[in-house]
Order: C-alpha cells, then structure tokens, then sequence
C-alpha cells in the first residue's frame, strides 16, 4: 500500500509542478489563454498575481516531494502538504472556478487517504 500512496502523491505533486508551469510561464501564451479561458488584456493584466500563484503551487509540489523523499518517515509531511493542497482546491474551487475541486482537491484527498490507510 506504501507504493500506491507513493504513488498518488507524486501524482499530486507532479499537477502541482504542472499547476506551476501554467501560471509562471504559459499564462499570457496560448495553451495557458485557452486552459484559462481568458483574453490577452486579462492575462496581461494578471500575469504578475499568477506567477505568484504558480510559486506557490511549487512550493506545494516541493514539499509533497521531500515527504516523499523521507520515505516512511515523511507521511507527516505528505499530510500536511496534501491537507495545504486539499484547502487551497476547495478555497479556489469556492472563489475562482468549482472545477479547480476536482482537478486539486479530488486527488489529493484521494492521495490523501492512501498515506493515511
């Protein structure tokens, strides 16, 4: 069960690399305009706040990672960083767009609930 777990967390973590690849370097680009469903002038005019966005979801893909790297001494670790992952879907998910809950929240709840099993 350790590697399945493993396994759904790097999931997450490799979204969240995604997540960060989206907002700091193709917001204002075509695949990022179209994901986002946005014009030029608005990802123009946003392309700071993403990028700051984007750090974060590094940050989040960081830290899933190094409990992974700590192998069975890192569930605390992936919990806490999966339940970061959790809120910040179901805060976006309240706030932004409710698809970001099943493309951030979903799975890692799923990942989630594997470490803790």
């Amino acid at each position: 069960m350790m590697t399945f777990s493993a396994i759904l967390v790097a999931i997450v973590a490799l979204l969240h690399l995604w997540f960060l690849i989206l907002e700091m370097f193709l917001w204002d680009k075509p695949l990022g305009l179209r994901i986002f469903g946005q014009s030029k002038e608005q990802a123009r005019a946003t392309k700071l706040l993403a990028m700051n966005q984007g750090l974060y979801n590094g940050f989040l893909a960081a830290g899933l990672i190094w409990g992974l790297l700590l192998h069975t001494d890192g569930a605390a670790v992936q919990i806490f960083f999966l339940s970061c992952v959790i809120i910040a879907g179901f805060f976006g998910g309240y706030t932004v767009n409710k698809r970001i809950i099943s493309v951030q929240a979903v799975p890692a709840a799923i990942a989630l609930l594997a470490v803790i099993i």
